[in-house]
């Protein structure tokens, strides 16, 4: 789904992202990955399922593209695709 906003003239975008990963070995990998990514400018929230490796991402794709979900899912240790379902 996409939620537009317009914030002082300006408009901000929202979306949610499904990301899959067939590497998380341990719990732990789950907190380090959701904060790398709410850390990052433009994501809302992150939640990563580990028994099922979802990973669900709100986030403005201007300012957080999905290139850049990956790759600082990637910059945590795992790997990570975009996901249908």
């Amino acid at each position: 789904f996409t939620l537009t906003i317009t914030v002082q003239d300006k408009e901000i975008s929202k979306m949610k992202t499904l990301l899959r990963s067939q590497d998380l070995s341990c719990p732990s990998c789950v907190a380090k990955i959701e904060n790398a990514l709410q850390g990052l400018e433009g994501v809302s929230a992150a939640k990563v399922h580990f028994n099922t490796g979802r990973i669900e991402v709100e986030h403005d794709p201007e300012t957080a593209p999905t290139s850049v979900l990956v790759q600082t899912v990637r910059q945590t240790g795992y790997e990570a695709k975009v996901a249908a379902f």
